[in-house]
C-alpha cells in the first residue's frame, strides 16, 4: 500500500501552504476567546462571584442563581452563533467558504 496523501483541489493554491497555518492560528484564536468568555460566565459568575451577584435581584430572583441555572446555557448558545458567524467570515477571507456564488450553502 502507498502512503501517498492527496490534497483537495478546492481552496487556495496548494503551493502556498502558509495560508493553512494562518487560517488555523485564527481558528484557535477564535476558540480561545470564546471559551474564555464561556469559562468566565459559567465558572466565574456562577461559582466564584455568586455571593456578590446574589445581592442583586431581578424579578425576585438572585442574579448569581440565574447565572448558575440559565445564564451559562444562554451564553453557550449565543457563543455557538458567534462562532459560526465569525468562522464564516474567516472562511470567506481565506477562500474556503462553503457557499456558492449565489451565497447559498453547498
Amino acid at each position: 500500500m502507498s502512503d501517498v496523501t492527496q490534497e483537495s483541489t478546492s481552496g487556495p493554491p496548494a503551493e502556498d501552504s502558509s495560508w493553512r497555518q494562518r487560517y488555523w492560528k485564527k481558528n484557535v484564536r477564535v476558540l480561545v476567546v470564546l471559551l474564555a468568555i464561556w469559562a468566565f460566565v459559567s465558572l466565574g459568575l456562577s461559582v466564584i462571584f455568586i455571593e456578590p451577584l446574589n445581592t442583586i435581584e431581578i424579578l425576585g430572583f438572585p442574579l448569581g442563581l440565574w447565572f448558575a441555572q440559565q445564564g451559562s446555557i444562554y451564553t453557550f448558545v449565543i457563543l455557538i452563533l458567534v462562532y459560526a458567524l465569525w468562522m464564516d467570515r474567516i472562511d470567506d477571507e481565506f477562500g474556503v467558504s462553503e457557499r456558492n456564488e449565489e451565497g447559498k450553502r453547498l
